[in-house]
């Protein structure tokens, strides 16, 4: 216990931002960071998705650092979200997929 005591001491946290989007094809989820790239990971639910990527980021990161390259948690997104915008249905007949 006193051995991670002192380790905890030596952490140096970094915050990423996580993007989770529903797979195209199939039904899970797909996770990323856009301030981290090459790194991804996906779940059968969101909470999956959330708990592969962290896992996902730690095992990048370690990566990262067994090859002395420098870590970048990246600019900081503002704002996401989701918009819902309505049209009429002669309009989306008319579109193309």
């Amino acid at each position: 216990m006193l051995v991670y005591l002192r380790c905890m001491n030596r952490l140096k946290y970094y915050s990423f931002e996580v993007v989770i989007e529903k797979e195209e094809k199939g039904k899970g989820y797909y996770a990323y960071s856009p301030t981290l790239p090459g790194c991804f990971s996906n779940g059968r639910t969101i909470e999956e998705a959330r708990k592969n990527i962290r896992e996902a980021l730690q095992l990048h990161l370690e990566a990262l650092a067994a090859h002395s390259i420098k870590v970048d948690s990246g600019e900081k997104l503002v704002h996401i979200e989701e918009i819902c915008i309505g049209i009429p249905q002669t309009w989306a007949q008319n579109s193309r997929p």
